[in-house]
């Protein structure tokens, strides 16, 4: 088996309105954890939290009960669309409650897709605490190198618990800082406190993680790499979260993962989103793990995949061919679900693709359906009103086959890959130095030739600006979960500097307001918690 966690989940847990989500003593914590597998089971929960959504195969007993449809509390199923329908990158069709109003730059303290997001979040930050609680007094019996792995599994709860507060830093921005499981209501810190602990505990944590690279032999397990990112992406964006220049610590941790000689781009940019992407660990650091038969959600990937095909991509009668499941046969899905497509903004980000016929561009990184679809959209509501983007696919790179699993899919998702480390370095440079090296020039040009084949793509330093970075990110990274954050760093997500069409809910697109940088505290935890304060502009 592919995947580093089969998902044996022993524990129960409850969901409550406040943010010290407590897990339930549905068993004698004496009898759950006496032998080793327990504290195997609890960290495969913990990683799990991030994309499935409760205790039973794709639905059944959820996490949290706050949503009338499970499949849409799954964690990277909200951070994604709050990264994605908030921008150029994707809107979508569908018409449940709230969910427009990401596009449209209209979402509020009630918003269900928020509240979702925030709940998700804290949920697995009150997972990792209780992991880490539970792994502070072992029983007697295990084996010194049990004992050793339950550290190594604490380091990564500890890592799991910075990533989530590292999203809930982005996206709320003045929260509570929660490290144990207690009756008292939190208070929000200063954004520099959750700045401190996340920066803290990876440098504390960096050295009883796996050595970079080393995960590959338990797939999935976070590894120093993943710290080294994550660091660089806090230090990345710390003028955004705290006023302050952070660009050489960026530099130093994204070189501390080019120099570990693990990782290389992998040959097909295709490749790194196919069901059989655990092959591509040359580039990808770390994923979020998926697997169409033993993790099933109706989240994670099956959304992103299944969410993006419709029109013509589902036709069983294309070319007059009852027999043809288009949907099965160039997808690996059984069907889509007319959910999200592109903005005319993304497209022309790659040179030539507006005005082909097939969408296709120099830069292969331009993987779009355009059969069936206007590139301009009229009826937000219309899934063949924008073109389609099937970056993402369920067959198997190395068969042609669909990957295993019936509904759901078995593509993993590329958290950190080093063709965003390059790119990281390059504008980390930009604002340190006014300039990019020579050495990062050549990476730059690696993703291009990459892009297109050959050098005819390849850019001199002079072009290195941050407008270039930031549409180089979005040619490279598309719906990789990073736009919006880009976006904000560079000053172009809300106002009206930057337009695309649909923001601010009209076709030609309008300017927003700034105070959309930052998501409101759901109305919910306000009530529930005093010590709380919405954020402003809410």
């Amino acid at each position: 088996m592919k995947k580093f966690y089969s998902i044996i989940i022993i524990l129960s847990f409850l969901s409550c309105t406040d943010l010290d989500l407590e897990p339930k003593n549905g068993l004698v914590e004496s009898v759950a954890f006496e032998n080793f597998e327990g504290y195997q089971s609890y960290i495969a929960k913990v990683y799990a939290s991030l994309t499935l959504t409760g205790q039973q195969g794709a639905a059944g007993q959820p996490d949290l009960t706050i949503i009338n449809d499970e499949g849409f509390s799954s964690y990277l199923r909200v951070w994604w669309k709050a990264q994605e329908l908030t921008t150029d990158e994707a809107i979508i069709a569908w018409n449940d409650s709230g969910i427009r109003d990401l596009h449209n730059h209209a979402w509020g303290a009630d918003n269900q897709f928020v509240r979702v997001l925030y709940y998700r979040i804290f949920y697995t930050i009150s997972l990792a605490n209780d992991f880490i609680r539970v792994a502070e007094d072992l029983p007697p019996g295990l084996s010194s190198d049990e004992i050793a792995t339950i550290n190594e599994y604490v380091a990564e709860a500890r890592f799991i618990r910075a990533f989530s507060y590292w999203h809930a830093l982005d996206h709320f921005r003045n929260i509570a800082l929660i490290t144990s499981i207690t009756a008292e209501l939190p208070t929000q810190v200063d954004p520099q406190v959750i700045f401190n602990f996340i920066e803290s505990e990876l440098n504390d944590i960096e050295d009883q993680l796996l050595p970079a690279g080393q995960s590959n032999h338990d797939y999935g397990r976070v590894d120093r790499a993943a710290a080294w990112m994550l660091k660089a992406k806090l230090y990345l964006n710390a003028e955004v979260y705290v006023g302050a220049d952070r660009y050489s610590d960026c530099i130093e941790e994204l070189n501390k993962v080019i120099s570990s000689n693990v990782y290389s781009l992998a040959a097909n940019y295709q490749e790194l989103f196919m069901g059989d992407n655990h092959l591509r660990t040359d580039e990808i650091i770390w994923p979020i793990v998926h697997d169409g038969l033993v993790s099933q959600t109706w989240g994670g990937t099956t959304t992103i995949i299944r969410g993006g095909i419709g029109g013509a991509m589902s036709d069983d009668e294309k070319n007059g061919s009852p027999s043809a499941d288009e949907a099965e046969n160039d997808y690996g899905v059984p069907s889509g679900w007319a959910g999200y497509r592109t903005t005319s903004a993304l497209v022309n980000k790659f040179p030539g693709a507006a005005s082909d016929p097939n969408g296709n561009s120099a830069d292969g990184r331009a993987i779009f359906f355009t059969e069936g679809q206007s590139l301009e959209i009229a009826d937000v509501g219309e899934f063949t009103h924008g073109w389609a983007v099937p970056k993402f696919n369920n067959l198997e790179a190395s068969t042609g086959r669909r990957a295993p699993g019936v509904d759901q899919v078995s593509t993993d998702y590329p958290v950190f890959r080093l063709g965003e480390a390059y790119l990281m370095l390059a504008e980390a440079e930009l604002q340190e130095n006014g300039t990019v090296s020579t050495t990062t020039l050549g990476y730059l040009n690696d993703l291009r030739v990459r892009a297109y084949g050959d050098n005819s793509g390849n850019i001199a330093a002079g072009d290195v600006t941050l407008d270039w970075i930031l549409d180089e990110r979005a040619r490279e990274l598309y719906l990789e979960a990073t736009r919006r954050t880009d976006l904000i760093r560079h000053g172009k997500f809300s106002g009206g500097g930057y337009i695309w069409p649909w923001k601010g809910g009209v076709a030609e697109g309008m300017a927003s307001p700034g105070h959309l940088d930052i998501f409101p505290i759901p109305s919910s935890d306000l009530i529930a918690n005093p010590n709380l304060k919405q954020n402003d502009g809410y």
